[in-house]
């Protein structure tokens, strides 16, 4: 995907890897249609990019989501990409986690993406690309993050199927399984407590410099390697 020029919408720009993405795509040349949660993080975003088309959105509003892809296409004038950053996290063992916040990141992690991804399909062409962030826990579900892990898994499934339906029309989907990222995410959960076998995540730059080096490349996925800290593309 040549993103030098590419009409990209960024959902979740407002969050540590959102935002590091947004910038990261403005710097290749993207022209951007911003969506986040927090309107003053957004509108602050929007103008340090020089001026980019911007949308507060509540993924938790999930009838409401094909809506940023619409209103980006109509003010771009187009679309080559979506890149869906959003998501929240939970900790807990499963027989402690309630099911209001199993709704929450079911919600969030996994129907608001798919309603917007799914909703950008249709209006993209060969060369065009959607991509979503899952993480290592699509692959390895972890305890005390079960809920989690398969809010990110059924995401990962509906990108799978969806990558070889889109095969034959050109349009490549990105599976960004990544590892734990330093980002404060964990301080930000909507229950429970990090435990403290999780330590320190991964360079946010580094993450988001591979990802984009993925999006422009072409690839399907990306995995944790075996050292458990670098990223693989394929």
């Amino acid at each position: 995907m040549e993103l030098s020029g590419a009409r990209i919408l960024v959902v979740g720009a407002t969050g540590v890897l959102g935002g590091r993405v947004s910038r990261g795509l403005a710097d290749r040349g993207a022209k951007l249609a911003l969506a986040g949660r927090d309107r003053r993080k957004l509108i602050a975003l929007a103008r340090e990019l020089g001026g980019c088309q911007y949308k507060r959105f509540d993924a938790y509003d999930v009838e409401g989501c094909p809506w940023l892809v619409r209103d980006a296409h109509q003010v771009l004038g187009g679309l080559q990409g979506v890149v869906v950053c959003s998501g929240i996290v939970a900790f807990g063992t499963a027989e402690n986690t309630h099911d209001v916040v199993s709704e929450q990141l079911f919600a969030v992690n996994t129907l608001a993406p798919i309603a917007i991804l799914r909703t950008a399909l249709p209006v993209l062409h060969r060369g065009s690309a959607i991509a979503a962030i899952t993480g290592v826990e699509a692959d390895r579900p972890a305890a005390e993050l079960a809920t989690y892990s398969a809010s990110k898994a059924a995401l990962s499934a509906w990108l799978a199927a969806v990558r070889e339906e889109q095969r034959p029309r050109g349009v490549t989907v990105l599976d960004a399984k990544l590892p734990h990222v330093d980002t404060g995410m964990g301080e930000r959960a909507a229950a429970g407590r990090r435990p403290n076998r999780i330590g320190r995540g991964a360079d946010p730059q580094y993450v988001v410099d591979r990802m984009l080096d993925a999006l422009a490349g072409g690839a399907e996925e990306i995995r944790v390697g075996p050292d458990g800290r670098t990223l693989e593309t394929n």
